[in-house]
């Protein structure tokens, strides 16, 4: 997790993440909420047993969105790692190379290969890690939407360099009466040990659906659908970690309210909920808890 020192609305990705709002809030106070936001949630991690590394953010250069560091690097099996490309230039400079030292360097791992796949801005495609793609490590079956940030070429290459079933599709959102592509496809999905929690209603197209629905099924998980409504209010982006006494499932205290009491029965025989405040972070970054976590597996 990084830890924001400029946290601010990035209005290099505002045109394609219809999640981001405004607030009218001093540069000042934004960065003391998120921070304290951020504080919290890792607090709140710690103690559900989750081991938590934390970096801290430089002021130079500039990266308001900093603090969702999965949409640049992935960490596999074998000590290898991915790095991926993404559209907005300020975001580019999220990538350090003393990061993946210092995961190395606290967690004993040893970092074998860096996959990068970054060479692809110069040709504007782009793919922007664990938010562009939804990973069952277990069953080696990656799910992508396409998006101006999810391009499919550059999916099925990632798939077969790290040996995955491709399942790409489009997803759509209602924004302002027209529908529009979801900028990630992790605040749709959501792909657990045992379950997964997907809005179904923005794959519009119904083979995709079924298709989508079909693998989720065959590798054994119980779909737990989300309307749209609970889609805007982050209920798709979750992530489930392992805590010292068993699975974890992180959402946002808005993500957790917006469920149904049968939504959260379900959820709870898979994993312990661990909701947290991050109205501030959601609201001017457009992205949620999962998006904070970059999980080393």
């Amino acid at each position: 997790m990084i830890r924001p020192v400029s946290f601010a609305n990035n209005e290099q990705t505002v045109k394609s993440n219809h999640f981001q709002q405004s607030m009218v809030l001093s540069p000042k106070v934004i960065q003391e909420k998120a921070l304290a936001e951020f504080n919290s949630f890792v607090a709140e991690l710690t103690k559900a047993g989750v081991k938590v590394l934390v970096i801290k953010d430089t002021m130079n250069p500039q990266t308001p969105d900093s603090i969702f560091p999965n949409n640049w690097i992935s960490f596999h099996e074998g000590g290898i790692v991915a790095v991926y490309p993404m559209e907005a230039h300020n975001r580019r400079k999220e990538r350090r190379e003393d990061i993946i030292e210092f995961v190395e360097s606290q967690t004993g791992i040893e970092i074998n290969d860096v996959v990068d796949y970054t060479s692809a801005e110069e040709e504007e495609v782009y793919l922007e890690g664990t938010g562009s793609v939804i990973l069952d490590r277990v069953h080696k079956i990656a799910y992508c939407a396409e998006s101006s940030r999810s391009d499919e070429e550059l999916f099925i290459e990632f798939c077969e360099d790290f040996d995955y079933d491709p399942v790409f599709f489009k997803a759509n959102q209602d924004v302002n009466g027209k529908r529009k592509p979801i900028y990630h496809t992790n605040v749709m999905l959501c792909v657990g040990s045992d379950f997964a929690v997907i809005c179904l209603d923005v794959i519009d197209d119904k083979k995709e659906k079924k298709n989508v629905i079909q693998h989720l099924k065959k590798s054994g998980k119980e779909v737990i659908a989300i309307t749209e409504v609970q889609m805007n209010s982050f209920a798709g982006n979750m992530l489930e970690l392992q805590g010292e006494s068993g699975a974890v499932l992180v959402m946002s205290k808005q993500a957790n309210e917006s469920l149904t009491k049968e939504q959260l029965f379900k959820l709870e025989k898979h994993a312990t909920i661990l909701a947290v405040d991050l109205k501030t972070i959601e609201t001017l970054g457009g992205g949620s808890a999962r998006c904070m976590l970059a999980e080393v597996f």
